[in-house]
């Protein structure tokens, strides 16, 4: 079907697409590319396939072509909104198109489940709409994201690495990480100045251990703020930091990147009993 469609060069040009740095729009128009994310998404032909600031529809067509059943866009562009019209047009009964900043709209809500996110995600607000997803991270089947390289390399560090950080300790908390695919910048009109990283997140069917959302937050937030102290002076944020390292059987010399997702996790339990 994507022949009956111009190529996207021209889409863009009739509809006065140029990229806006304020909606952090990098477009890719690799169709070998967008058919390798939607591939590595998996099975699209049950349940509901979600796309996020789908620009000029490279991708949304790849998603389509490669079976989605049913395709909902959410886009807060309008001119990209006329685009993926003429897209909807192309595959009747397929895809339907929410005007709207994804920020505002609930994902896990959308649909019919088996839910997964598929998207080549604005770099100015990637991490803030993932923290939204995880906070419902069952709701969804799968997500494949694409985040700058830095950011993908935060989500799967191991304790002890540079990168490991708050976002690594609650995302593996929730999901399975499995980075994917690098893309260079040069794939991306207009290209950004970093390499972008296709990331798949598996929501796991019970969190990694025991912990409130909430309370982990806390804990994650006192000891990466200083993650170069040791855990009883970065902790003392949250009462008698001694005593809460006692409880959770942890020494009070070790420090926030020297702990696994399991141990974080004890400490929140501690502090939130």
């Amino acid at each position: 079907m994507t022949d009956r469609l111009p190529p996207l060069r021209e889409v863009i040009a009739a509809h006065g697409l140029a990229a806006r740095k304020s909606l952090g729009q990098h477009f890719l128009l690799d169709l070998n590319l967008t058919g390798r994310i939607a591939r590595a998404a998996g099975d699209l032909a049950l349940g509901t396939t979600i796309e996020i600031g789908p620009g000029p529809g490279g991708l949304t067509r790849a998603l389509l072509d490669a079976g989605t059943r049913r395709l909902i866009v959410i886009e807060r562009d309008d001119r990209a909104i006329a685009i993926q019209s003429e897209i909807a047009e192309a595959y009747p009964g397929q895809l339907e198109i929410i005007a709207g900043d994804a920020l505002e709209i609930d994902a896990a809500s959308l649909g019919e489940a088996p839910r997964r996110i598929v998207a080549n995600l604005p770099y100015n607000i990637s991490t803030v709409l993932l923290l939204q997803w995880l906070r419902q991270a069952r709701a969804f089947e799968s997500l494949t994201l694409m985040f700058q390289k830095e950011v993908v390399d935060r989500l799967a560090a191991a304790p002890r690495s540079p990168d490991y950080g708050r976002l690594s300790v609650i995302t593996q908390w929730l999901c399975e990480v499995r980075p994917l695919f690098n893309i260079d910048r040069r794939a991306f009109t207009p290209p950004p100045n970093v390499i972008s990283t296709v990331v798949q997140l598996i929501p796991r069917p019970e969190p990694l251990a025991p912990a409130r959302l909430e309370v982990l937050e806390r804990v994650t937030a006192a000891a990466f703020g200083q993650r170069r102290k040791m855990l009883r002076s970065s902790l003392k944020a949250l009462g008698d930091a001694e005593a809460i390292l006692a409880a959770a059987a942890i020494p009070p010399t070790r420090r926030a990147e020297e702990l696994s997702v399991a141990e974080f996790c004890t400490i929140a339990q501690v502090v939130g009993s």
